[in-house]
């Protein structure tokens, strides 16, 4: 069983709070009525397990959760192969550089492309 819980009765939201398209999908589910459990990665800082967890339950590779041309990882790093760990560990130090916002209720997870992606869930 995985570190990160999830319920069918609300929508869990890990998100960055300086993203436009995260504030648009909280603004957009409130209105909606839609039960929001928010997790603001700049605040809360996830462990490599819940990492691991949200790539594979959005079935990609750690790595593919960094985005790679996303300013603080274009001015930090060069594109380059890492391990797990090491993108485990970026995105641990860099919380900005993660794609995002990721919707998660019950068994579906999604990465959220535009706000009103979140009524499909």
């Amino acid at each position: 069983m995985g570190e990160i819980a999830t319920s069918k009765r609300q929508i869990t939201l890990y998100y960055n709070s300086n993203s436009g398209r995260a504030k648009q999908t909280l603004a957009y589910a409130k209105a909606e009525g839609i039960p929001i459990q928010e997790i603001d990665l700049l605040k809360t800082k996830l462990t490599g397990t819940q990492i691991a967890e949200l790539a594979d339950k959005l079935n990609l590779k750690v790595a593919d959760l960094v985005n790679q041309e996303h300013p603080a990882y274009t001015s930090q790093f060069e594109h380059h192969e890492f391990s797990t760990d090491d993108w485990i560990k970026m995105i641990q130090h860099n919380p900005e550089i993660m794609n995002q916002p990721i919707a998660l209720r019950g068994d579906i997870t999604i990465l959220v492309k535009t706000p009103t992606d979140i009524i499909n869930i």
